[in-house]
């Protein structure tokens, strides 16, 4: 008697269940993989001031040229700090 129960049970978990699950999860992927216009427009604030940091640092090595010719090569030579990994 139990196998009457049990055998629709298990056919439609596996019929209709589990492609149901997948299918949406699938859509819930698709959907959250797409840009908003907030996040573009996020994503545009931040090209704009990377662009403006790069102006900058431009800028100052610049004026650094114009102080030392030599500074990134003196730079280059200069060893690095040791950082110790001490707790």
């Amino acid at each position: 008697m139990d196998e009457f129960i049990v055998a629709p049970i298990i056919v439609g978990i596996l019929f209709i269940g589990l492609p149901w699950l997948i299918l949406h999860h699938v859509t819930k992927w698709k959907t959250a993989a797409t840009l908003t216009r907030e996040d573009e427009n996020l994503l545009d604030e931040l090209h704009d001031m990377a662009r403006r940091l790069d102006e900058r640092v431009d800028t100052v090595e610049r004026i650094l040229t114009a102080d030392n010719p030599n500074w990134k090569s003196a730079e280059l030579e200069a060893p690095a700090p040791r950082i110790s990994n001490r707790h």
